[in-house]
């Protein structure tokens, strides 16, 4: 069965004023921008008398070094910000600069003043203070004025039954019951504007700490590049190891037979018996190696059939679902299948699940693969593990990889493939 998140289980759906309640990432997001003003004044100061201290010592040696410090500065806080931004709004931001250049002092200096990327950073932190600023006061504001309406019942309540005066008590039961039910109608608008505040900071962030279009475009196209390659050389060391393995000891074993023919011919019928045996293993892992490549269902049946046979293979039950009017391009079902598979293969090994479930349907944007279960979770994506590799597979396309997987449980990857039919 389908993990369901409890934001869209709610009447009036995900975006509706329960689902809003029930999101984490609204609650995610509002200490962060409570708390935005204080990011804003310290970074502008710290970039500012950093700023001020190397400049004007640039026409000597010794303000080289204190310019790189200041921009190495300001960039650290830019790193800083972007991880912010991803655990408080959900907003996966990548550093985008230059790689690191070779030679000394100047070179390097060089290569920090002539990135985009330093300048953009700036930028942010700069605009933090005036952004910030007016975050944390609307959310104070908005917050205090909730917790005060809402209070007010059970004021009341203190006040009746105990003669507790908090300073909000209401001298009748209808205008406290009104207080609350304003507090009630106040929380929901909070959290529309917070989820509001949310969008625009993140939209700003990804704008200026994420580089520009053509900067995405050239990482993805190299992440892709990367990919085929890490991809040729596990083909290669597949066929090394196992098919040509396989095939030398036919190739042996045939020889073997072809000299004992006339001095034993039970010993030759042996060997030619181990080396039918061993053709027919390497041809069994020349299939499955075609199989890893590209397999033959997916191309002549589509998705559908493709991964209904890796749930069959699974070692516990999943459900499958291929909610597709039309197929998708070939790009497109290559990665879905692989990230299927590569997902049930980190179930089997891994997650202690028991059931699990496939998910494929068309968004706005194009294909969206779900894959989930209900293991053990704590999966994480490592830098040369197999969920990497097929996020940078769906860069390529633009696309982005996914991975919720709380410990306890449950795991959720999600592959967001933009295409066009």
């Amino acid at each position: 069965m389908r993990s369901v998140r409890m934001k869209d289980r709610v009447a009036f759906g995900p975006k509706g004023p329960l689902g809003v309640l029930v999101d984490p990432m609204t609650w995610r997001a509002a200490p962060y921008l409570l708390v935005s003003g204080g990011f804003g004044l310290v970074w502008f100061v710290v970039v500012t008398l950093a700023t001020a201290l190397a400049v004007p010592l640039v026409v000597v040696w010794v303000g080289l070094p204190l310019t790189m410090a200041a921009v190495l500065m300001w960039r650290g806080g830019a790193m800083v910000e972007r991880r912010l931004l991803r655990a408080a709004f959900g907003v996966r931001i990548a550093d985008p600069y230059r790689g690191r250049p070779e030679g000394g002092l100047l070179a390097h200096l060089t290569w920090l003043l002539g990135d985009k990327a330093t300048w953009q950073d700036l930028g942010y932190l700069l605009m933090l203070l005036p952004l910030g600023l007016v975050e944390s006061a609307l959310s104070v504001a908005l917050w205090t004025a909730t917790a005060m309406l809402l209070l007010v019942p059970l004021a009341r309540v203190l006040y009746v039954l105990g003669g507790v005066d908090s300073g909000l008590v209401v001298d009748n039961w209808p205008g406290a019951l009104l207080a609350g039910a304003f507090g009630v109608l106040l929380l929901v608008l909070t959290a529309y504007l917070v989820r509001g505040m949310a969008w625009l900071h993140g939209t700003l962030g990804t704008v200026l700490l994420g580089g520009s279009e053509e900067d995405r475009l050239r990482a993805s196209r190299a992440r892709g590049i990367d990919a085929a390659e890490s991809e040729r050389r596990r083909i290669e060391r597949d066929l090394h190891d196992g098919a040509q393995q396989r095939l030398l000891s036919v190739a042996v074993d045939l020889g073997r037979a072809q000299a004992k023919f006339d001095t034993d011919p039970e010993e030759a019928r042996t060997l030619i018996a181990q080396a039918h045996a061993g053709t027919k293993a390497a041809i069994a892992e020349l299939r499955n190696l075609a199989r890893g490549i590209h397999p033959a269902i997916l191309t002549d049946r589509g998705l559908d059939a493709a991964l209904s046979g890796l749930a069959a293979r699974a070692p516990v039950h999943v459900d499958v679902s291929v909610e597709l009017a039309e197929r998708p391009p070939a790009a497109v079902e290559s990665i879905a299948y692989f990230t299927v598979a590569e997902a049930l293969t980190n179930l089997a090994k891994h997650s202690g699940a028991s059931e699990a479930s496939v998910t494929v349907f068309r968004d706005d944007r194009g294909v969206v693969v779900d894959v989930w279960d209900n293991g053990i979770g704590g999966a994480a994506v490592t830098p040369d593990g197999g969920l990497s590799g097929l996020a940078d597979r769906a860069a390529t396309l633009d696309g982005v990889l996914v991975l919720h997987s709380p410990v306890g449980g449950p795991t959720i990857v999600r592959a967001e493939l933009p295409c066009e039919w």
